[in-house]
């Protein structure tokens, strides 16, 4: 409403004066939408809750921080349900990158059950509170009222191996410190052994290709009943190929050469850079940059 409301304004004011970038890029002014008053204070709390025991630290007992960010994951969940459930199903790259941090926290939540000692507050803390900020902020747009039933299962696919992947860089960051400790003698130990990070990162790595296999896979095969179109060569799908082929060629260096260490982290983040491309960043620069819906 908001749209149309600036359009037919300007088309009262007549022609003004434009930029020749704005020519360029067929610009037109855009009120970007924003998050409903519920939506703002589940979205202001679940920041809190998850910025509480990333910024303490030390300061504060494990079972304490443990407690706060059972408070953010169950209103974080409240938070996804509310902008789902409270009208017109809206979907972006700040929704995308909220359930991301969601199921990143959920897959932790349920590790914690196996390795007590397993312990990542900052790693999850921080980004969730910005991811949960930034959905609220750009919400997204509205899913056509004639788009497909299948269309969300299509969506939680793709959204299911970006948490996994997510997951499977959080704990290579993990990885990473583990092996600069067992260098430094004087370090405290780490949360958990070098070798059971590694076989959790490639568990998620496999695991996210899976779902990444099967969202393009449906992508390519059901174009038309999901989208009302057929495959497009577009920056999305060049993007999504390409982590695809990274994350592919990873798991192959893996089983044939046994690929580990710093290179195979490496190429992990660059998959996991170009799969964050694909949908995130270029929906980022529609709805942020060029104000496109």
């Amino acid at each position: 409403m908001g749209l149309h409301a600036v359009r037919l304004g300007a088309a009262q004011r007549g022609p003004g004066p434009r930029c020749r970038g704005c020519e360029r890029l067929h610009c037109e002014p855009m009120i970007l939408p924003s998050a409903s008053p519920v939506g703002w204070l589940l979205a202001l709390g679940t920041a809190v809750a998850y910025a509480i025991p990333a910024l303490l630290g030390s300061r504060t007992s494990e079972a304490r921080a443990m407690g706060v960010l059972r408070l953010a994951w169950v209103l974080h969940a409240c938070t996804l349900a509310a902008a789902w459930l409270g009208g017109a199903p809206r979907f972006g790259f700040g929704p995308a990158l909220s359930m991301t941090a969601w199921l990143v926290m959920t897959v932790y939540a349920i590790e914690r059950q196996m390795f007590p000692q397993l312990r990542m507050r900052w790693a999850l803390g921080v980004p969730g509170a910005v991811a949960v900020l930034l959905a609220a902020l750009f919400p997204g747009q509205p899913l056509h009222i004639q788009a497909s039933p299948w269309l969300p299962l299509h969506l939680a696919l793709g959204v299911a191996s970006y948490g996994l992947f997510a997951a499977a860089v959080v704990h290579a960051l993990l990885m990473g410190h583990a092996e600069k400790q067992m260098r430094n003698p004087a370090a405290p130990p780490g949360s958990l052994p070098l070798l059971t990070l590694e076989r959790l990162t490639f568990r998620f790595v496999l695991a996210g290709f899976v779902l990444l296999s099967a969202t393009l896979l449906a992508g390519w095969l059901f174009g038309d009943v999901l989208y009302g179109g057929a495959w497009k060569w577009d920056h999305k799908t060049v993007f999504s190929l390409l982590s695809w082929a990274t994350f592919a060629v990873l798991l192959v260096g893996r089983r044939q050469f046994g690929w580990r260490g710093r290179s195979a982290a490496n190429m992990l983040y660059a998959g996991a850079a170009l799969l964050l491309l694909a949908y995130a960043g270029s929906r980022f620069v529609l709805e942020v940059i060029l104000s496109r819906p």
